[in-house]
């Protein structure tokens, strides 16, 4: 098991579409992915259980993994939140 925690620097925090490819991108792992907010944890791979959490912008929250390629996911998942999520503007 790994786990890492980060600050969420957008200001929607892991609403709508920034959860939405969170979520994308933890499906990406063979791992078991958490996400975990105050306690509270949630499937990573779960756009509502990540909705759930109501992370906001400012928030700070922990990514835990358990499997065969946990660093690279808790440190995959970590990049994209403490990026504010920058890569989705090269979506558009």
């Amino acid at each position: 098991m790994y786990e890492k925690s980060v600050i969420v620097k957008n200001q929607v925090g892991l609403h709508a579409r920034p959860a939405t490819y969170f979520m994308q991108r933890a499906n990406e792992y063979s791992s078991i992915i958490w996400v975990e907010k105050e306690e509270r944890r949630m499937n990573a791979k779960s756009l509502l259980g990540v909705l759930s959490l109501g992370v906001l912008g400012g928030n700070q929250i922990k990514i835990i993994a358990d499997g065969n390629d946990e660093r690279d996911a808790v440190e995959g998942l970590v990049d994209l939140v403490g990026s504010g999520f920058t890569s989705l503007e090269k979506l558009n």
